[in-house]
């Protein structure tokens, strides 16, 4: 009979038994924590060196182009702004993100497969496969949401983006005219609810609002446009808002256009106020809910109750007084409401909404919450801004930012807006820009009325004095 063995044996094997166990549990960690901070040494290492040296060349050259953009376009911003508006570098960043979390999460399991988890112990097994999930999970999860991210900003450009030509800035400036779009129920055509034209400094961003009040009557196109030689002596068949609704009616005089309603538009807003349109914006103002919703909110001062649902026995509530952060309906009724109110009053209010979305919208919460913004702009806007030109108007608006907003409005008291003087309103525009660029004589500016004077309509001033929104060299003061 055997001797049996002493109780010291039996410990020592058991022993080395565990410490073997714990090795094989260390290493096949390692090669998973290897797999996270080199991608391929791994299989270098313990696997297949061929794989291993290509994954780590791919490795160190994303490495390599990453560092060196990251430098170039700290110090040449244009570099991250091509990054992000160009169709075709979008397309190959997600093409990219999309094989990076592929190759990355088949790396991961290969070195599971090196760590020999049959080998291991089950405690051991369980916390290696608990390691390796949490690992190869996370990373192909941020590479892939990544590349869904770059996917919304290329379909959201896509969407929004214009087939018209690049076009400079004029004498200095862009002038983008912005159209509220208002097709309601019983209206006969698409007929702009607002008109602003954005006269924007090319270099600095310091922007005037000239706004057109969409009562104007007999004013003059510009001259060699359709609307001109249909009109010579000024348009006297209905207001400037239904200059769209006449060009959509005769559309056989606009062979060559795919927007006529906006074509003439804009050829009468270059007739009165002398500026040549750069780019078009047209916005859904039902869909402008959506998006003040998702960028959450906008906080606005409200000077008196602002009726919401429409006229008369059509309200349904009122937008109480005070500095309120309103959500996207309630906004879009700060804007549009005309009960207890008249178009001027409502056109100072539009201003002081436009001023708002500018300062309170910043780069940090347009990130945050990228996707729900892409998706409310793709639904209510359209324009001839080409996608070549998006990355230099965010340069602009980031540069706005920092800079007052002057308000130009052509309206009463100032503007007789049934027979306009048109010399007057071009005087009019061009002195507002000089001030905006400093070029005005000292004392020529407007301000913004005081605290305490009349209030009508929920904006400062009156029909009779002018609203201090509607003309004002800092806008954020008038509001």
């Amino acid at each position: 009979m055997p001797p049996a063995p002493s109780p010291g044996s039996q410990t020592a094997r058991v022993t080395v038994a565990e410490r073997a166990a714990r090795v094989r549990f260390r290493r096949a960690v390692a090669l998973m924590l290897m797999t996270l901070v080199l991608p391929g040494s791994a299989q270098l290492v313990a696997g297949n060196r061929r794989v291993g040296i290509i994954a780590l060349r791919i490795w160190a050259g994303l490495v390599v182009t990453f560092v060196v953009g990251l430098v170039v376009g700290v110090v040449w911003h244009e570099l991250f702004l091509w990054l992000a508006f160009d169709t075709g570098a979008l397309l190959w960043l997600r093409l990219l993100l999309t094989g990076l979390a592929i190759g990355w999460a088949l790396l991961f399991f290969d070195a599971w497969r090196l760590g020999q988890p049959l080998t291991l112990t089950m405690p051991h097994r369980r916390a290696a496969i608990g390691v390796h999930g949490v690992l190869c999970f996370s990373i192909a999860a941020c590479l892939l949401f990544g590349a869904h991210l770059v996917g919304v900003q290329r379909s959201f450009i896509l969407a929004m983006s214009g087939d018209g030509e690049a076009t400079g800035a004029h004498d200095g400036r862009y002038n983008v005219l912005l159209l509220g779009g208002d097709a309601g129920a019983g209206r006969w055509g698409l007929r702009p609810d607002s008109m602003t034209v954005a006269s924007i400094d090319a270099d600095t961003g310091r922007t005037v609002l000239v706004s057109l009040p969409r009562n104007m009557q007999n004013f003059p196109f510009r001259k060699g446009s359709v609307m001109e030689e249909q009109f010579p002596d000024g348009f006297d068949a209905d207001y400037l808002n239904g200059v769209s609704t006449w060009a959509m009616d005769n559309t056989e005089l606009f062979p060559d256009s795919d927007h006529p309603g906006v074509d003439a538009t804009i050829s009468a807003v270059e007739g009165i106020t002398g500026l040549k349109i750069n780019y078009w914006v047209m916005v859904n103002l039902e869909g402008f809910k959506d998006l003040v919703d998702a960028v959450g909110g906008v906080t606005l001062n409200v000077r008196q109750p602002i009726p919401v649902g429409g006229l008369g026995s059509d309200v349904t509530g009122y937008i109480q007084p005070g500095v309120r952060k309103l959500d996207g309906h309630d906004t879009l009724w700060f804007a549009r409401a005309r009960d207890d109110s008249d178009d001027y009053s409502r056109m100072a209010r539009q201003k002081c909404v436009m001023s708002a979305m500018l300062r309170q919208v910043s780069p940090q919460s347009a990130l945050t919450n990228f996707a729900d913004i892409a998706k409310a702009s793709s639904d209510m806007v359209s324009t001839s801004v080409p996608a070549s030109e998006f990355g230099d108007f965010l340069q602009l608006a980031l540069k706005a930012r920092s800079q007052k907003v002057s308000t130009l409005s052509l309206v009463p008291p100032m503007i007789n807006t049934a027979h306009p003087d048109i010399k007057l309103v071009r005087s009019k525009v061009a002195r507002a820009i000089d001030r905006a660029e400093g070029d005005a004589p000292a004392g020529s500016g407007t301000k913004a009325h005081a605290d305490g004077e009349t209030v009508t309509g929920g904006s400062l001033g009156s029909l009779s004095t002018g609203y201090a929104a509607n003309e004002s060299d800092d806008l954020d003061a008038a509001c």
